[in-house]
């Protein structure tokens, strides 16, 4: 398992959930939702600096078939960008994307069981939705060796 902290993103068209992991890549955590609009990827690259990622994990909308349609051509696309920005500063750090059929729906039923309801729970869901890819992506790690997803 490589060592350093993972960010993980939940891109929307309204908004970005962004998650982390500890350095030991064990626990996702979720960290903020940052609204779409001017500034909003350099706010990713700042997160990724203030917390020093070596990797952005991307969840990519896949169809049930496993299929690539609009939505993720768009999160390819932001992916990119995101990839550009922060490699300023740290060229080091890769993006990777990674299949995110179900996490939503899965983050929904968590924040539905703990109590979450309405306005509160969609303040939330992209974080969590950002928790799940990230704890997906860190447990298919530990379990095969292998860095998830395909590099950008």
């Amino acid at each position: 398992m490589r060592r350093g902290v993972r960010i993980a993103l939940d891109i929307g068209d309204a908004r970005i959930g962004v998650a982390t992991s500890d350095p030991h890549g064990i626990l996702a955590t979720p960290v903020e939702t940052v609204r779409r609009g001017p500034g909003d990827l350099g706010r990713i690259a700042a997160l990724a600096a203030e917390l020093e990622a070596f990797e952005i994990v991307v969840g990519l909308p896949r169809s049930l078939s496993g299929g690539e349609g609009p939505a993720a051509v768009k999160i390819r696309e932001t992916a990119k960008q995101v990839q550009d920005l922060v490699q300023v500063g740290n060229a080091g750090l890769a993006v990777r994307l990674v299949d995110e059929r179900f996490t939503t729906v899965t983050a929904e039923r968590m924040l539905r069981e703990r109590g979450k309801k309405g306005a509160k729970r969609r303040a939330v869901v992209d974080q969590a939705a950002a928790v799940v890819i990230l704890q997906h992506a860190l447990e298919f790690e530990r379990e095969t060796g292998n860095p998830p997803g395909r590099a950008l």
